[in-house]
């Protein structure tokens, strides 16, 4: 599988954005899907990861309540609706995959397909 990674953007505090990955091949849904960031300076970090069918969602504490992950498996698309967006948000989201992930969702390495990756950039 092939991911594409796109939406991202320049919006203000409080502001939302929806990030899209869409993948190409017909497997998709074997897929564990998660979204990573990283600022310039910091290490790649967790956001949201979401499983085949799309029946359980993780997400880091920081974006808790405020991002959500989500799929369509038709479409072969994974989402993530970014809402009250703060300054810290700001970072190069990517979307990542695995066939073979069966827990620690948060740990990147755990992950061999990556998209190139869209650029967030939050504003006062």
């Amino acid at each position: 599988v092939q991911l594409q990674a796109s939406g991202g953007g320049l919006v203000q505090a409080g502001g939302s954005l929806r990030l899209s990955c869409a993948a190409s091949g017909r497997t998709f849904s074997r897929y564990v899907m998660g979204w990573f960031r990283q600022a310039p300076g910091n290490e790649r970090e967790f956001v949201a990861a979401i499983t085949r069918s799309g029946g359980n969602t993780y997400y880091a504490d920081s974006v808790k309540g405020r991002f959500t992950i989500s799929r369509d498996n038709a479409k072969n698309t994974v989402y993530l609706q970014m809402n009250s967006l703060k300054l810290e948000d700001t970072a190069v989201y990517y979307c990542a995959a695995d066939e073979y992930l069966a827990g620690n969702y948060a740990v990147w390495r755990g992950y061999n397909v990556w998209g190139q990756g869209t650029e967030v950039t939050v504003s006062s």
